[in-house]
């Protein structure tokens, strides 16, 4: 990944582009006062450079029977800085997120899953990875804010 460094304008783009990810080129030109030749390249050179990593759809799961998340802190017998169990537990289709952490426990996994019973299921295939030794997890009861919007600064700030 070529990290550049970005101005104002990219700035102003990637804010548009994290509110809405399918906004139109000609949309965000008008916003930002360019052409759509422009801003067109300016999106082509934050995509090559690593900065916009993707686009993604936001599913409802609830809708999809996935009620259940819960955040499972996960103790490891690994050599410090190994990230095999890691790459293990993000195979599983039911877990969202895996964080390699510093403290006590090495990795805090989110799962979302449609019940109790999965959310035992899902702990007990992480049981099967060799150096997994505990578990620990806490149920969502309700999210007040989920999101993966970056804050960047405004054209105002």
């Amino acid at each position: 990944m070529n990290i550049r460094k970005i101005d104002k304008l990219d700035l102003e783009i990637l804010n548009i582009l994290q509110e809405d990810g399918k906004v139109s080129n000609a949309e965000i030109a008008r916003k930002v006062g360019k052409a759509p030749s422009a801003v067109l390249e300016r999106v082509r050179k934050l995509r090559k450079s690593g900065i916009i990593k993707g686009y993604e759809c936001i599913v409802n799961h609830k809708a999809l029977g996935r009620g259940l998340t819960a955040f499972t802190s996960i103790r490891v017998e690994e050599g410090v800085g190994a990230t095999e169990v890691g790459q293990k537990l993000a195979e599983f289709p039911e877990v969202l997120e895996v964080h390699y952490t510093a403290g006590r426990d090495s990795y805090l996994v989110k799962v979302r899953v449609e019940d109790t019973e999965a959310l035992q299921a899902t702990l007990a295939k992480f049981g099967t990875i060799g150096p997994v030794r505990d578990t620990n997890s806490t149920i969502v009861l309700t999210t007040v804010k989920e999101s993966r919007v970056i804050p960047l600064p405004h054209e105002n700030d």
